[in-house]
């Protein structure tokens, strides 16, 4: 598979996100960004032997990633739904992070992005990477008036996701449980939830 280039950034900014500065909110360093996915505990277990993603993992679909902690509990229902049983944090290059947001295509069509509906439609066959801004969530899954980022990875940027761009995968679901139980007796669970900061994307 064609693999991509970090330099080669869609100079027509008018087709991606980067159409003004974005704020989401992750836990990152100077080299990395974290962000969050659940899965079986097959393809879990897999990963984290790997130190990547092998066999089980389907590469053949689009895979979703999202830095926001809560907004992956909400979805994963804090690790109980069925295929969401195991929560990874992983931590992928920050100069990958920042290409995926710089080269992402919406999943919704938005006239201030995009000449027309048919320009948009060509973009997102066109893309291998998605991005959809959702409403964040609170401890008790309730909307925030702020949204998160998902980002949707398929093809070449897939492959760069599994075989490049990911520096560490730890399984958290030990700790996403502790956290539920914690939230359902009553517990103010707030301090033991992830040091998320601002991060701008412009």
């Amino acid at each position: 598979m064609k693999r991509l280039e970090m330099h080669n950034i869609n100079s027509n900014t008018t087709n991606n996100i980067n159409t003004a500065c974005k704020e989401t909110r992750a836990l990152f360093t100077d080299n990395t960004v974290r962000i969050y996915q659940a899965f079986p505990v097959e393809i879990a277990e897999e990963a984290v032997r790997l130190g990547t993603f092998g066999s089980h993992f389907k590469m053949q679909r689009m895979s979703w990633i999202k830095p926001s902690f809560l907004w992956m509990m909400y979805r994963s229902g804090w690790a109980s739904k069925p295929g969401q049983e195991r929560v990874l944090a992983i931590d992928i290059k920050r100069t990958a992070f920042d290409y995926i947001m710089d080269n992402a295509v919406a999943s919704t069509f938005n006239k201030s992005g995009f000449t027309d509906y048919n320009e948009w439609q060509q973009q997102v066959k066109q893309s291998d990477i998605r991005c959809q801004w959702d409403p964040e969530r609170d401890i008790y899954g309730n909307p925030l008036d702020y949204r998160s980022v998902q980002l949707g990875l398929r093809g070449s940027a897939l492959y760069e996701y599994v075989h490049n761009w990911i520096t560490n995968i730890e399984d958290i679901t030990d700790y996403v449980k502790m956290l539920a139980e914690e939230k359902k007796s009553g517990t103010d669970i707030s301090a033991k939830l992830p040091e998320e900061k601002m991060y701008k994307i412009c």
